[in-house]
């Protein structure tokens, strides 16, 4: 049977009057075990031992050993003993030792049975130990003892102090809170034996923090202590918090945490503007909604308690501006609400109102939260650009307009106090096809091409005002031109019509329907009138009759038509207008004849082959193919000989010289350059011809704009008509060169009795004059001498 000893050292290292208990399974006794606190030397504890065996008459039962953790000493700190009734002490038994911490925490010398801690035992991680003994014969090996299982209990010692695991801590008040108003709870643990002394009992103290907060000792709730305290003074405290075990008795161990705390915001501060007064400036060119100035109430809240809302509450410009809240930076915005004039008004007065919208009802009585200040607006004078009278003109004209006509008259002037001179013209870019002008000065809309509703019905167009001192201002205004339709577009049929009649058509036959359109767009609607053409006015074959609904109908005259008398028939048709002036026109309607069945089905529309009585022989016809043979190379030799043939150089003497221009390259006359110009071009321009016939071994010359101008384009004696005539006749020849160029006009204007006086004129009269003075010029003007000073024997002037 097993026994144990548990030494008295272990009584020493408590400092308590323990006792060691052992149970007795024999008669059920139990022993107590007792002694000093000195500790036993080995001699004792072996005589101990025999003592026990000579007083037991059956071996001790034991499970459990004690053991204070936090042992700092340098030897193995013993544990107890084990003893089995089988050793007689000669070292024949052995002693084995398995289970939790065996060989690690906890060793045994296999000899004597005692048992040591080899490690530093810590209750807090581990408070006992479960292990298991056995007596082996050291010999054989052969267990003496059943296996026996005992535990080792780790004792408390106050070797922890207090720890707060959430700290440190953040925490809020508000403001101006009463006092006990609680803030936070602080918790502080003790890693020590609850159950064992007061290792583990804590209490709360506060160490920084005072007068402001107070802690409950037993519970750590931290409470305001002082009241009225104020954010605006100051925001942030920190709070130490110290928790000490043993029941905060001396001796004990203490944790200490931070709180910090913030006093939160309450609205107990009205807004105040720091000016009384403010002065600000604004253009009067500033758009509408622009930013004028900005106001600001000072407010010493925060977040909601500092919003604020500000409005005009009075002054002579509520109308004219506006006041917005920035909600970011809480200012006052003052914005433009109607357009300014300087000329009109020059300065404005307001009075404008800050206000919190979130109030507190507790602390009314530090109010009011409302505050006003005078804000004193100047409106500053800018160079405007011209305004016109109307922001928009609608014109219609007629599409026959003549160019050159006044359609509308654009004004405009300059709103400043200067008064400018204004200046008119046309943006391009919304009349890209140039058939308006404006007079520079009067703003007179004129037209510059003719104008074809059924090409553009609609002009866009933007005039625009410029300052004469300042060109950089600009005004601008859109005009609508609706052009009007004249009738000026004859009737023409819908489609190619192409009809077909059957050689048993009967008299009064419908063979087609027509009808027609119109370019023309009359108010009262179109209606067109059906005819047949003069010419065709009594043709035997068909007839037409109106519908009076914008159709015709063709209808046969007679019956017994035949393909082979005649296949194709055209009839005439003259279609006429409403409008006025009436317009007509005349379209052709073909007419086949065709073979057709019982049912009028068409079958064939081909002229049956004419049978002649007398048929050709192969001899006729092949005669008659040779001679279209030897024809057809006769032309093709003639054709090839003629573009073989060249022009001579020398002029010939039939040619009458006058008409021609001979240019040579040397001064006393020269024969090398014999290339003629036609002097028409130097005629009267309105006589010019349009073809003009350019030198090949020269490049093209520009040539003159005025020889392109017909009589028609010349309007009246007004000369500024004449010039838009003459801009549209550039403008529409494809000869003018592809940049910008002055050109210079001499016109006479019409009417003149004397007509025109230029000599070149004078080219066509069959008056003679003499050119013999030419001879007497000298050598170098000897080809002109025999150009124009040679007579023929009629007298003629070559």
């Amino acid at each position: 049977m097993w026994t144990s000893g548990r030494m008295s050292n272990v009584k020493n290292l408590l400092g308590l009057g323990m006792s060691l208990y052992f149970w007795g399974l024999m008669d059920l006794t139990t022993t107590v075990l007792s002694g000093s606190a000195r500790p036993l030397t080995k001699g004792q504890e072996n005589n101990l031992s025999d003592k026990l065996h000579q007083r037991m008459k059956r071996s001790w039962v034991w499970n459990q050993f004690f053991v204070l953790e936090e042992y700092t000493g340098t030897d193995p700190l013993y544990v107890g003993k084990l003893h089995s009734d089988m050793d007689r002490g000669d070292g024949s038994i052995k002693y084995i030792l398995s289970g939790e911490g065996a060989g690690v925490v906890f060793t045994i010398d296999d000899t004597t049975g005692d048992i040591h801690a080899i490690q530093r035992l810590d209750r807090e991680e581990r408070s006992q130990y479960t292990l298991r003994a056995q007596a082996l014969d050291r010999r054989t090996g052969r267990p003496m003892e059943p296996e026996s299982e005992f535990i080792i209990k780790i004792q408390d010692i106050n070797d922890n102090e207090p720890k707060f695991l959430d700290g440190p801590y953040v925490a809020s008040v508000p403001e101006m809170s009463p006092v006990g108003t609680s803030v936070i709870q602080v918790t502080a643990t003790d890693a020590d034996d609850p159950t064992y002394g007061n290792s583990a009992r804590v209490v709360y103290s506060i160490l920084q923090g005072q007068p402001y907060f107070s802690v409950d000792s037993r519970t750590g709730l931290i409470r305001t202590a002082l009241m009225n305290m104020d954010r605006e003074a100051k925001e942030y405290y920190e709070v130490i918090i110290q928790a000490k075990d043993m029941g905060g008795q001396l001796g004990g161990l203490a944790g200490t945490t931070t709180v910090n705390i913030t006093l939160s915001d309450v609205n107990d501060n009205p807004p105040r503007f720091p000016q009384k007064h403010y002065q600000m400036s604004v253009l009067e060119s500033a758009p509408i909604s622009s930013t004028v100035g900005r106001v600001v109430a000072k407010d010493l809240d925060e977040g909601i308690n500092a919003e604020m809302k500000y409005s005009l509450v009075d002054g002579d410009g509520l109308d004219v501006f506006d006041i917005n809240t920035d909600p970011n930076y809480q200012v006052g915005i003052i914005t433009v609400r109607k357009p300014l004039s300087f000329e009109s008004k020059k300065s404005y007065t307001l009075k404008v109102e800050g206000a919190n919208p979130h109030l507190e009802m507790r602390f009314l009585n530090l109010g009011p939260f409302r505050d006003t200040t005078t804000v004193h607006i100047t409106v500053e004078d800018v160079d405007e650009p011209p305004v016109f009278e109307q922001s928009v003109y609608f014109v219609e004209v007629p599409e026959d307009v003549e160019i050159g006509t006044t359609i509308q008259t654009i004004s405009a002037k300059d709103p400043d106090v200067t008064n400018n001179s204004i200046r008119y013209s046309i943006d391009r870019s919304s009349d890209p096809g140039r058939f308006f002008y404006v007079d520079i000065t009067t703003g007179a809309l004129m037209t510059a091409r003719p104008l074809d509703r059924e090409d553009v019905s609609w002009h866009n167009i933007t005039v625009l005002a410029m300052e004469l001192n300042n060109p950089s201002q600009v005004g601008s205004v859109s005009v609508t031109v609706k052009v009007l339709d004249v009738n000026d577009n004859a009737p023409e049929f819908a489609r190619f019509y192409e009809a077909f009649v059957c050689e048993n058509a009967k008299a009064g036959q419908l063979i087609q329907t027509v009808s027609a359109i119109d370019r023309d767009d009359p108010q009262e609607g179109q209606h067109f009138y059906y005819s047949l053409a003069p010419e065709a006015a009594n043709n035997p074959n068909f007839t037409l009759r109106d519908n009076q609904d914008n159709t015709a109908w063709i209808l046969t005259r007679r019956s017994g038509f035949r393909q082979h008398e005649q296949n194709t028939f055209y009839l005439p048709i003259l279609i006429s207008d409403n409008g006025r002036p009436v317009l007509s026109s005349t379209g052709t309607l073909t007419v086949h004849v065709c073979s057709c069945d019982d049912d009028g089905m068409v079958m064939s529309c081909n002229a049956e082959a004419y049978v002649l009585p007398v048929s050709l022989s192969r001899g006729a016809l092949i005669a008659i193919l040779a001679c279209i043979f030897v024809l057809l190379v006769l032309v093709l030799l003639i054709l090839s000989m003629r573009r073989q043939r060249k022009q001579p150089y020398i002029i010939d003497e039939e040619e009458n010289i006058h008409e021609n221009i001979v240019r040579y390259d040397d001064e006393g006359g020269g024969e090398e350059d014999t290339e003629a110009f036609d002097i028409a071009a130097m005629w009267n321009p309105r006589e010019a011809q349009l073809v003009v016939k350019n030198r090949q071994d020269m490049l093209p010359e520009i040539e003159s704009l005025s020889r392109y101008v017909p009589q028609a384009c010349v309007m009246d004696n007004n000369v500024h008509n004449y010039v838009l005539a003459k801009l549209y006749e550039a403008d529409m020849d494809l000869w003018a060169p592809p940049f910008d160029s002055l050109q210079t006009y001499m016109f006479e204007g019409n009417g003149s009795v004397a007509e025109s006086l230029s000599s070149l004129q004078s080219v066509t009269t069959d008056s003679d004059q003499s050119y013999d003075y030419l001879t007497d010029w000298g050598p170098r003007f000897k080809k002109l001498a025999e150009m124009y000073g040679a007579t023929d024997s009629s007298g003629a002037l070559w």
